[in-house]
């Protein structure tokens, strides 16, 4: 499909280390809690809290955490209020790159990412610059080895899903951000591995991106993610399989 499901695919397969993990936990808490806060704590009304707590489960946050979160965002427990702020810009030879965060205090966040931008060629751009390209979907990746491609298809079309597509080891659904619960739970009610499933933005159309401006993107996308404030971070590029696997 993009340059991007590639991408996400590989960072899911990525060991996961104890303090990336904790780092994964936190950045997930703070979604939590921001869904929660402007939609409510009921994830049957609140597709966005839908959204959260699934990719939550899918990190195996205990449901301690995840209920805790959600307290915090309605009121019933104390905690920090959190600034939902995106950034768009270019890194080199023009990929374009969208950047969500919550953050409680903008100015730090905005210097910080300028300067990540900045240190791998890259710069921040205007509101609107990038933004028309994403579109935001539902996606769902399957690894080829667990199931047949036309008996998946099957599957998650009569469940509402618009699309799947096939790429080198997985097979990639979206769906409308509305339907994703719903398609996931048709997969899993016949006992098929997700390997994983969020909302995110996905690029109208991609920059084949080569050599070493390949690997700068990645190396910026990667400096972008482990931000603290950063909770997304999404790009147009397609980079060559061997490049991505690379930075497994």
């Amino acid at each position: 499909m993009s340059g991007h499901s590639k991408w996400a695919s590989i960072k899911h397969k990525k060991a996961a280390t104890d303090a990336k993990r904790g780092a994964m936990f936190t950045k997930l808490i703070r979604e939590l809690t921001a869904a929660a806060r402007q939609g409510g704590g009921n994830a049957e009304t609140n597709v966005r809290l839908r959204a959260a707590i699934i990719r939550a489960k899918s990190q195996n946050m205990p449901t301690s955490n995840i209920e805790n979160a959600i307290k915090k965002g309605t009121g019933e427990l104390p905690g920090i209020v959190y600034e939902e702020m995106s950034y768009e810009g270019y890194g080199p030879k023009g990929v374009a790159i969208m950047v969500e965060t919550l953050t409680d205090n903008k100015n730090r966040t905005t210097a910080e990412l300028r300067n990540l931008f900045s240190k791998k060629n890259g710069n921040l751009a205007g509101a609107g610059s990038v933004a028309w390209m994403f579109n935001k979907k539902g996606y769902i990746a399957i690894e080829k080895k667990d199931i047949e491609e036309e008996k998946l298809m099957n599957i998650v079309l009569d469940a509402g899903a618009e699309d799947m597509k096939t790429e080198e080891e997985v097979y990639e659904i979206t769906t409308a951000p509305a339907d994703l619960e719903k398609v996931k739970k048709a997969i899993e009610q016949k006992n098929i591995k997700i390997q994983s499933a969020e909302i995110t933005m996905i690029p109208s159309s991609t920059i084949e991106v080569t050599g070493a401006d390949a690997k700068t993107n990645l190396e910026l996308v990667e400096s972008l993610e482990e931000h603290e404030d950063v909770q997304h971070v999404y790009a147009n590029f397609d980079i060559p399989d061997e490049i991505l696997k690379e930075n497994q």
